[in-house]
C-alpha cells in the first residue's frame, strides 16, 4: 500500500457506461498523487435515477446494493472518490430520505483539496476552457471555486468564464425525458453561452452534463470539446 493509503472508486452509471475517459483519468490522477486505488467490480447505481422518478422503494434496494459493495470494500479503503456531484449528493444528502446510513463519499475535486490538499497535480493542457457549474455539486454540496483553482494550476491552460456558469444545462436526468422542449430550451442558451467564450473545450465535474452538451454541440457543428475535471488534471 502506497505512503497516501488506498482509495475506492465509484465511478457512476454514466461514467462507465458512456465516459469511461473520465474515469479512467481520475484513477491516473490518484494514482500519481501517491494513492493505491481500488475498483470493486460488484458496483452498480447509487439508486438515483429511480429515487428522483418517485421510486423510493427501488431506489432503496439499489442504495443498499451499493453499500453492500463499498461496505465490504471500506475494510481495507481509507476513502470513496466520485467523479459527480450529483452520485456524491445522492449518496451524502438523500441516503438519510430512504432511512440508510452513507459512508464518507467525497466529490473528486473536494477530495484533491480537503484530503489530498493539492491543487497541482502537474498537468498540462494548451489552450483556452470555460467551466459549467454542475447543479448537484454547486447547490447541495458547495463546490464553486475549488475546480477552478485547480484548473489555475494547470500549465498552459486559460480559463475564460462564461456568462451564465451556474445556469442549468437542461439535463437533470428524468427532467430532459419528461419536459424536452423546456430542456432544449435550456441547452441552447447554455450552448450559446460556451461558444461566445471562443473556448475550445467545456470541463464540468458531471458527466451527465457533458452528455447533454455534447450532444448539443455536435448536432449544431460546433467543435467545442467537453471534458471531465480529471481528464484535464491528467494531461500531460
Amino acid at each position: 500500500m502506497s505512503g497516501r493509503g488506498r482509495v475506492s472508486l465509484f465511478v457512476t452509471c454514466v461514467v462507465d457506461q458512456l465516459f469511461p475517459s473520465a474515469g479512467l483519468a481520475m484513477a491516473d490522477v490518484l494514482e500519481g498523487l501517491g494513492y493505491d486505488v481500488a475498483f470493486p467490480p460488484q458496483q452498480t447505481c447509487c439508486g438515483q435515477p429511480a429515487f428522483n422518478s418517485g421510486y423510493p422503494n427501488q431506489a432503496r434496494e439499489v442504495a443498499l446494493q451499493f453499500l453492500e459493495v463499498f461496505r465490504a470494500a471500506g475494510h481495507d479503503a481509507d476513502h470513496i472518490v466520485v467523479p459527480s456531484g450529483s452520485c456524491t449528493a445522492m449518496i451524502s444528502h438523500h441516503f438519510a430520505d430512504l432511512n440508510l446510513n452513507p459512508p464518507r463519499v467525497w466529490e473528486f475535486s473536494q477530495f484533491l483539496l480537503e484530503v489530498a490538499r493539492v491543487e497541482d497535480v502537474g498537468a498540462r493542457f494548451d489552450g483556452v476552457v470555460t467551466f459549467h457549474d454542475s447543479c448537484h455539486a454547486l447547490r447541495e454540496l458547495h463546490i464553486k471555486q475549488g475546480p477552478r483553482r485547480l484548473l489555475g494550476k494547470v500549465r498552459g491552460l486559460t480559463l475564460k468564464e462564461m456568462s451564465i456558469p451556474e445556469e442549468c444545462c437542461g439535463f437533470g436526468g428524468m427532467f430532459s425525458v419528461k419536459f424536452p422542449e423546456i430542456s432544449q430550451g435550456m441547452t441552447r442558451t447554455k450552448i450559446a453561452s460556451i461558444v461566445e467564450t471562443g473556448a475550445s473545450a467545456v470541463v464540468a465535474l458531471d458527466a451527465s452534463c457533458l452528455m447533454q452538451l455534447q450532444g448539443a454541440l455536435r448536432r449544431d457543428g460546433h467543435s467545442v470539446r467537453t471534458m471531465h475535471l480529471a481528464e484535464v488534471l491528467a494531461s500531460r
